[in-house]
């Protein structure tokens, strides 16, 4: 599994980067981020220990639902809902919709953060 490049930059900034992309004037490159963040407290709520640790478990186990991570982890299943929402949005977490049942996956356990 790769690691995931994450950048963090002033909102105005990603703003801007992003219409340029969009407008065509500007094409990243596969080294840079695709990930990010205004700041490096927001970074730190979203990768907390707590959500790394996380993100092992899901590697580990590939849990079949979230009801069977919550009881692998000890989370009850709405925390643990929102939190993998908020991770999903990110594009660290995939949700997939099997059967009658949404299974995580971990897109990455390691991240290289860009300044």
């Amino acid at each position: 599994m790769k690691a995931i490049v994450i950048g963090i930059m002033p909102q105005d900034k990603i703003r801007e980067r992003i219409l340029a992309v969009a407008r065509g004037e500007y094409k990243p490159k596969p080294s840079e981020p695709r990930i990010w963040f205004t700041s490096m407290r927001s970074l730190a709520e979203v990768l907390s220990d707590e959500n790394r640790a996380l993100l092992r478990v899901i590697k580990e186990t590939s849990p079949p639902s979230i009801s069977s991570l919550a009881q692998a982890t000890g989370r009850k299943p709405s925390n643990l809902s929102r939190t993998l929402k908020t991770l999903s949005n990110y594009g660290i977490v995939e949700m997939r919709r099997e059967q009658n049942q949404v299974r995580p996956v971990a897109k990455a356990t390691e991240f290289r953060i860009v300044a």
